[in-house]
């Protein structure tokens, strides 16, 4: 947590903050930081930072989350010299910085004043330092400024020092808490202006192509952010969450296609469809991995080792497609696509027709998907097969996603349709996921006993698959009530 603090401030005595904790004789040092972003800082304006401090190297800071003042942050440190940003740390912003450049764009000389908190074993908790900024120009400089900041560490149950250390400071004569970095304070209003892809605010009286345009970046945007973490690979939900953009800016295009010129939606629909199978691959094998992990919990305990080994070759085939995946990340034809695709966020091409009122066009453009989708649902056999499912779900997909594209327009009723919608989307996708389950675990080469447990776990995948099958026809019933008159009204 950062805190304001005018010239008179002074750090006041911690010891006694909180029972069990101790504070170190406080020291001082200096700073120089550089920090690099491109031209038009576009990392500054996604929250992301790029700095190089001497005697301590490279870091990269991704975008934080702010709770009640306080910012959660991924740091990521790099070895290198100070001439150029290491090729580690470039790839990972690479989706930001795309074909620009990074250049020094500020920089600090910070005297520090710093005092560490340690609790009873001996081990840093917290950590609270007064920071006096000077922004450099050349040998001038161009302003100044102090700000306290309130670093807590280790497992979360450290963030109950947050409070009282702010009141202790604020007693002392601390401002109020305001996350605003360092580097952001130092580039002014610039680094302050929204990221470089970023929804619009549209109303049913907006022209059809700013609510487009104000979807398409939404999605667009989702890709941005999520790259860095799919790049990473600690979190699986990046892969899911850039796997869901991708998914929804190609049924955007597909439904907003009579509004769109189809020689410019149809390469990147193509293009986006490649991406989204990169991503696909990588996604339903740790879908499938945690279901199976799960599924293992209810095995014998005599199994476990075998589940073990078993689930073990599904982690390798999941790194051997995370390097694939990693690839075509790096590749010219990727950062292609993410120029293209912000270029999209911020001027479709789109008819003339798409320069009428959103609530005349729009409307009827995403009732298609619903129309599609209730056909496809009516033709059904009474017993229908797997892909037959399959498909339904992809239609209901489709369906949502239209839906929630032009709720802005069309009001609460689109959203409820939406929540409907996925509730179908849910339970067919339990039912794909058990398919794809049980065709893994039969197809993986294993013997002995490892092959007694994917005999378990088949069993286990087919009763699921036999209760969504059970299921479905519910869900159904309750979306098809809230036919077209009820959410276009």
């Amino acid at each position: 947590m950062k805190l304001g603090a005018g010239p008179a401030f002074h750090l006041p005595d911690l010891n006694g903050v909180l029972d069990g904790v101790t504070v170190t004789p406080p020291e001082a040092v200096r700073l120089e930081t550089v920090y690099y972003d491109t031209p038009d800082l576009r990392l500054a304006r996604w929250g992301v930072s790029l700095r190089y401090r001497a005697g301590e190297g490279w870091t990269l800071k991704l975008s934080p989350s702010t709770e009640q003042g306080m910012l959660e942050r991924d740091e990521i440190t790099f070895p290198g010299g100070p001439k150029k940003p290491p090729a580690a740390a470039v790839a990972l912003v690479r989706a930001y910085v795309r074909m620009s450049e990074l250049m020094p764009v500020a920089r600090l000389s910070t005297i520090r004043g710093r005092v560490r908190l340690v609790g009873a074993d001996g081990s840093r908790v917290a950590e609270v330092v007064d920071d006096e900024v000077s922004v450099r120009d050349g040998r001038r400089v161009a302003a100044r400024f102090r700000e306290i900041e309130v670093e807590v560490v280790g497992p979360d149950g450290n963030q109950a020092l947050v409070a009282p250390l702010v009141e202790r400071l604020r007693a002392a004569g601390a401002g109020a808490p305001d996350p605003t970095p360092k580097h952001i304070r130092a580039l002014g209003p610039r680094a302050m202006e929204p990221p470089e892809v970023a929804p619009l605010p549209v109303s049913p009286d907006s022209p059809a192509r700013d609510v487009i345009r104000s979807v398409l970046a939404e999605a667009v945007a989702a890709i941005l952010r999520n790259d860095p973490i799919v790049r990473l690979g600690k979190d699986p939900e990046g892969v899911h969450q850039e796997r869901v953009a991708t998914r929804k800016l190609r049924s955007h295009l597909r439904t907003f296609g009579p509004l769109l010129e189809p020689e410019w939606t149809d390469p990147l629909r193509s293009e986006l469809g490649w991406l989204g199978m990169a991503l696909g691959a990588v996604r339903d094998r740790e879908v499938l991995l945690e279901r199976l992990r799960d599924r293992a919990k209810s095995l014998p305990a005599s199994d476990l080792r075998s589940a073990s080994s078993l689930l073990h070759v599904l982690e390798l085939e999941i790194d051997s497609l995370r390097k694939k995946l990693h690839a075509e990340l790096d590749s010219p034809r990727y950062v292609d696509l993410l120029e293209k695709l912000v270029a999209a966020a911020h001027a479709p091409v789109t008819t003339l027709d798409a320069d009428q009122p959103a609530s005349a066009v729009l409307p009827p453009l995403a009732t298609g998907p619903w129309r599609r989708l209730r056909s496809a649902v009516r033709q059904l056999p009474e017993q229908p097969t797997d892909p037959e499912l399959h498909r339904i779900r992809i239609l209901a997909k489709r369906a949502r996603y239209a839906a929630e594209a032009v709720s802005s327009v069309v009001g609460p009723g689109a959203t409820a349709f939406a929540r409907a919608a996925a509730k179908l989307q849910t339970i067919l996708g339990e039912h794909q996921d058990s398919v794809t389950a049980q065709a893994w675990l039969r197809s993986v080469r294993v013997t002995g006993r490892r092959a007694f447990v994917a005999g378990e776990l088949i069993a286990m995948e087919h009763l699921a698959a036999q209760k969504a099958r059970k299921d479905w026809p519910k869900v159904w019933k309750a979306l098809d009530r809230k036919s077209l008159r009820k959410w276009m009204t």
